[in-house]
């Protein structure tokens, strides 16, 4: 079985209470795919807590993926700018 960074988040937010939200950072970050490969994206994710702190592990590049794993539309996230 292969590591999956949004299967963890997953996990985590399994855990949180209600109320954490997604904000986009506008900075490029860079990620290695499964082939060994670094991929740049131009901003990423973060989740935070309801209290306003950073959920450790809960950074990410891909809010479709995100979403796909959670079983709801990109839409329904909670996500602010």
């Amino acid at each position: 079985m292969t590591f999956n960074h949004y299967a963890k988040i997953k996990r985590i937010l399994d855990e949180q209470p209600t109320g954490w939200i997604i904000k986009r950072i506008n900075k490029p970050t860079n990620a290695q795919n499964f082939k060994g490969e670094v991929v740049t994206f131009p901003h990423y994710y973060r989740i935070y807590s309801a209290d306003g702190e950073p959920i450790k592990y809960c950074k990410f590049q891909q809010i479709g993926r995100l979403a796909k794993i959670l079983n709801v539309p990109v839409e329904m996230l909670p996500i602010v700018e």
